[in-house]
This record gives C-alpha cells, structure tokens and sequence, in this order.
C-alpha cells in the first residue's frame, strides 16, 4: 500500500507539472503574439489611450510605384477621378490581411475602375473592418512623401529657377551619384550592451559619403549615442515620424551648422556617412563596416517617444521605392570639407 500510495503521489505531481508547463506556455503565447495582432489595430472607442501601437509595413516597392504613379499621373493631368496613394494601399491591405505577398495587380486595376466608374472610397471600404486603422497606419509613414512642392531647375538660359511640381517629394537619404548596397536587415540580432533586435536598415557606403534628409522637419536629437555613435534624429512637421541618422563620419559627422531644433529640408545634407559607435566614449570608430543605419520611428501618442513602446518600421522596400529620387550635391566649403544641395527646394509650409 505504501509502494501504491508513491506511484498515485508521483503521478499526481507529474500531472500537476504538466498542466503547469501548458499553462505557462499558454500564457506566453497570448502575452507575446495578441497585443501586437490584435489589441493593438484600434476600435471606433473614445477612450484617450486608443491609439495604434503597432504596425508592420509590409508594401513592396513594386507596389509603392504602382499607387504612386497613379496618384501623381491623376493630379498632373487634372484628371476627373485623381488617386491618393495611400488610400489605395489601405484598401488593399485590408482585402491581403496586410500581407502584400499576395498582391495582384489585377486588384488594383478594378479598384480603380470602380473609382473611375464613380463609386467612392467610401462606398467601397463599408465593410472593410481594418480599413480605418490602415489608412492612418499608412498615412503615418507616408504622408509626407507625395505633394506639391517647388524645386530649382535649369532654364534655357541655364539660369537656376523654381519650378511648382506635384510627385514624389521625398528624397533617398544617400546623396546622387554615391554608391551604396544594402539588405534585409531588419529584426535581425544585435549582441552590443544587450540582446536586441536591428530596428532598421544598414545602408553600406564609403566613408564621408553625403547623407540627405528624407524628410522636411525639425532635428529633435543631435549627438553621441554609444549604440548609434554621432546621430541625427528629425521629426516630421506632423510630428507622425521620426527619421534616425546613425553611425555618422569620426571627427565631422555633421554639415557645419547643423544643430538641435534646425528646420531641415527635404533633400538637404545633414551629415556624413561613417562607423561610429558601440562605445560609451565619444568620437570611436567601433562598427566593422563603415554604414548608415537608418530607420523610421512611428508615433501616434507622444508616449511611443522614448519608451518600451516604440513602433519601428522595416524601411527596405522604402529604400528602394526613394532611389527614383535623390538630392545632387557639391562641395560647398573646402575649408570644411562641407557638401550642400545644387539645387533648392521649397514646400509651402516652409519659410526662406
């Protein structure tokens, strides 16, 4: 009976760690996948915290190309019916479950013969549940990218003059005529100080190469970083993103001037590629490769700033969709080895 008595003990404790191993198990799968699929795409709620705390940008160039050339094709022909892009990605995120791996041209193309045929966006998004959260997910990393905008061009005389436009407005952030490789890198393992994720994308170039800002706004941070060495950060005017420069040239990282709280430009030079970093002391050159990290900070609540809730994008395909457009260069100031764009540019929120 004693003997027995063991066996029906041991079993029982076998049973109870069981049932503790799957319900350990069960909990880390709810706490580690359902907040960032589910919880996070925000409901019709009033509620002040209901705001987007995740997102996965998953859009092909190929498919940026597609919605941006409609759009801009329809606005510089004054057409009838005239395309907002990212409208048109929302629709199709909603209809792919936000996976583009399934795109079909052939969606957008009757996509837009129902827009053409006069049906609203509206009319076509009723019941689209998701479409409301991928149109401002979207919008948040795309609006500044498209727009009328006024840019120098060369007259017949050969004369510098502003010329209004309506395209793509902003710019990849290697100069023109510089070359770089680049890859899928983001999410992959990072080991320096602690093990993490790359949020970003390590754009791989020569030393003093020129690096542009994508994006018109304001530079928010300015300086060393022991992860990103000398750094820029430059928010959007509608505050929605944040644009970090890492790794920046050893001894002149920065375009003479450039300092906290400047409005920078569309196009402009900001600073230098170099391999800065990994170091708590300032001005070390510690990563092997000489890159730019660049990446894209969302933020719908000032709460994501800095915090363990920060939204990072993977900004490859956006890499590739900006190499159509990039900011030409000279060297400005050869006492400072200093570059600056040849040709101005202008939006009309900005002031000379």
């Amino acid at each position: 009976m004693f003997i027995k008595s063991i066996h029906i003990k041991c079993n029982h404790m076998l049973l109870i760690s069981i049932l503790t191993l799957i319900l350990f198990v069960s909990s880390f799968l709810v706490f580690h996948y359902y907040p960032k699929n589910i919880s996070s795409i925000p409901t019709n709620s009033d509620n002040e915290n209901d705001y987007i705390k995740w997102v996965d940008f998953t859009v092909p160039c190929k498919v940026l190309q597609l919605t941006a050339n409609l759009d801009i094709n329809s606005h510089n022909n004054n057409e009838k019916i005239q395309y907002n892009w990212i409208e048109l990605l929302a629709y199709l995120a909603c209809i792919y479950g936000g996976n583009f791996k399934n795109f079909n041209a052939n969606d957008l193309n009757k996509l837009t013969e129902n827009l053409q045929n006069g049906k609203s966006m509206e009319d076509l998004t009723t019941t689209l549940t998701f479409y409301d959260y991928y149109l401002e997910a979207y919008s948040a990393i795309l609006n500044g990218f498209i727009g009328n905008y006024s840019i120098e061009v060369l007259d017949a005389n050969n004369q510098k003059v502003f010329e209004n436009r309506y395209g793509l407005k902003a710019f990849l952030p290697i100069a023109k005529n510089y070359y770089f490789t680049h890859y899928k890198d983001f999410g992959n393992s990072r080991s320096y100080g602690f093990k993490r994720t790359h949020l970003g994308n390590d754009l791989m170039g020569s030393i003093g190469t020129p690096i542009i800002a994508v994006e018109s706004g304001i530079v928010e941070q300015l300086g060393w970083n022991q992860y990103g060495g000398w750094r820029v950060g430059i928010r959007s005017f509608d505050g929605k993103r944040y644009y970090y420069y890492a790794h920046l040239r050893k001894d002149h990282p920065y375009v003479k001037g450039l300092e906290k709280g400047d409005t920078v430009k569309a196009g402009d030079v900001i600073g230098y590629l170099g391999m800065t970093g990994y170091s708590i002391k300032e001005n070390v050159n510690n990563i092997n490769v000489s890159h730019l990290h660049f990446g894209m900070q969302l933020i719908f609540d000032e709460s994501q700033v800095d915090s363990p809730n920060e939204i990072w994008i993977d900004v490859y395909e956006i890499i590739e969709f900006l190499k159509s457009n990039t900011s030409e260069v000279y060297l400005s100031n050869k006492e400072t080895i200093d570059y600056s764009r040849k040709y101005d540019f202008m939006e009309e929120f900005l002031t000379e």
